[in-house]
């Protein structure tokens, strides 16, 4: 490979597809606007221990929910742009680390952990390591083109964000009842534990960009993004529950997807293409 165009890019999301950019010719102006939205995604996340810290709790969640917002639109801006760069691709992987690493962890752990000095510690540091693995992995195998999941429209594990709004599903659940069951830490910190080693696991799992929904259920669903962003306006706390427990919902449909996909491969012919059509990689 040449080492002049390296195959990088903004790291927005993990089932983009890499493209060549320039490493050579430094970081250029309209790589700024990018770059500035992974920095305000760092600071969101980073801002969420602060709250986390005079305990008002809310706003420390929101901060790091924010930050995933922004970490998932800062690369999609930089390719409209054609401003990929490795520096990019660096600072993403470095914010994402912290913002949904570092910050849930010191987020869960004062919220609750911390009741379990010793075994609350080594939880949240499960997770902040777990993610940085995830992280670590990703970037190690931009270059490889093996990638079964990747290459059939789906993830392995549970990304990054992802997976820092799963972690905290307690504290949705303890914000909408009031149950104080809830923030059991011993049930917390295995909850929590559970969720970092599924960032890190090679399972199978849902890729948003690779959704390619009927025509025929289209309008449909722009109703139901509607409706659900009057939820979070008027149940937050229910509607990221609901979103949580989708999303757990659906992982077994991605690992039986999946196994299709393996079954089509495994019938394919060892010089040609999986006789399949583009759909069968793709969820309807």
């Amino acid at each position: 490979m040449n080492d002049d165009f390296p195959r990088v890019g903004p790291k927005a999301a993990e089932d983009e597809v890499p493209v060549a950019v320039s490493g050579g010719r430094g970081l250029s102006l309209r790589a700024v606007l990018p770059n500035a939205i992974t920095a305000a995604a760092l600071c969101s996340g980073l801002t969420g221990i602060r709250f986390a810290i005079g305990e008002n709790w809310r706003f420390a969640i929101v901060a790091v929910i924010l930050a995933g917002l922004l970490d998932g639109i800062d690369g999609r801006i930089a390719r409209l742009l054609k401003a990929q760069s490795r520096f990019g691709a660096e600072l993403d992987s470095l914010a994402d680390s912290l913002s949904f690493g570092v910050a849930p962890a010191l987020i869960f752990y004062l919220w609750t952990l911390q009741d379990l000095p010793r075994l609350g510690w080594f939880a949240a540091l499960a997770f902040a390591i777990c993610c940085a693995l995830r992280l670590a992995r990703f970037n190690a195998q931009i270059d490889v083109d093996d990638q079964p999941h990747k290459s059939a429209g789906f993830l392995t594990g549970v990304p990054a964000p992802v997976g820092a709004g799963l972690a905290f599903l307690p504290f949705y659940l303890w914000m909408a009842t009031g149950w104080e069951q809830f923030r059991e830490p011993i049930v917390c910190a295995i909850w929590m534990v559970a969720i970092a080693f599924l960032m890190i696991s090679n399972i199978a799992t849902l890729s948003w960009t690779s959704i390619r929904p009927r025509r025929s259920v289209r309008l449909e669903l722009i109703a139901g993004a509607g409706i659900l962003f009057a939820a979070l306006l008027l149940e937050p706390w229910w509607t990221l529950v609901a979103i949580c427990v989708g999303y757990l919902a659906l992982m077994p449909y991605a690992l039986v997807r999946y196994s299709r996909v393996k079954r089509l491969r495994g019938r394919a012919p060892a010089s040609g293409p999986t006789p399949a059509e583009p759909d069968d990689y793709l969820l309807d």
